[in-house]
């Protein structure tokens, strides 16, 4: 746990991607009408979560005026709401909802992170910006001893997920695996002396553009995480 606490002073004190910097700053400068007189977190954000996690999940990046506002990842935005729902159905979660640092909200057996960890314009970061911030994941992923799943929210973050566990030493499958909704793949991860297995699972983003369309529905959300349960306790 203290090294997850130290990682975490590290990551918010990142000022690696001077593009994101500004952006991130801006967006709490000039926040719109109702977010106006908030307190924004502006800094870089780590996970959230409980260190004896069997599963991480994975998003893209914290959101503008979500957990750049709030300083806690997929809190305080749409995307959020559904997936702390979709966590707390799962038992992973003490209560439904995420609206802030001091909400009250636990996980259980979960751990949510990103492959990025400030917001970027259009929610679009560059190769270099997530190679800059990849080398957090990986050290995230490889402190979390106990996970044995990774739920990718999204084909970035599946791409980011699969290049974080090749820094840990996986071998990655020829042709690498793609990303889709309830896609799967093993690796085994070498850390030292240590072998892991882990399982990855693809999950469309709980963004507005899938959950407002019906590309995702509640039950397909609880479909990934039934299954992310059942691999990390088998």
């Amino acid at each position: 746990m203290s090294s997850l606490a130290s990682l975490a002073e590290e990551i918010t004190s990142c000022t690696r991607c001077p593009r994101l910097v500004e952006w991130r700053e801006r967006c709490a400068a000039e926040p719109p009408r109702r977010y106006q007189g908030q307190e924004y977190w502006a800094r870089p954000l780590p996970g959230f979560g409980d260190p004896r996690a069997g599963i991480a999940i994975v998003g893209l990046a914290p959101a503008a005026h979500g957990g750049n506002r709030t300083g806690r990842i997929f809190t305080g935005d749409r995307s959020g709401d559904w997936l702390y729902a979709a966590l707390f159905r799962a038992g992973l979660a003490n209560q439904p909802e995420s609206v802030g640092r001091d909400d009250g909200l636990r996980l259980r057996g979960a751990y949510v992170t990103a492959v990025n960890r400030c917001p970027p314009p259009q929610n679009r970061p560059t190769t270099e910006e997530r190679d800059n911030c990849l080398p957090y994941l990986v050290r995230e992923l490889g402190l979390l001893r106990s996970a044995r799943v990774v739920v990718a929210l999204g084909s970035y973050a599946w791409t980011g997920s699969l290049l974080a566990l090749a820094e840990l030493g996986a071998e990655l499958p020829r042709p690498r695996p793609r990303f889709g909704h309830g896609a799967e793949a093993q690796l085994q991860t070498v850390e030292g002396r240590r072998r892991r297995k882990w399982a990855m699972v693809g999950c469309f983003h709980p963004s507005q553009q899938n959950t407002f369309t019906g590309r995702l529905t509640e039950p397909m959300l609880d479909e990934v995480f039934a299954r992310a349960r059942g691999l990390a306790s088998g």
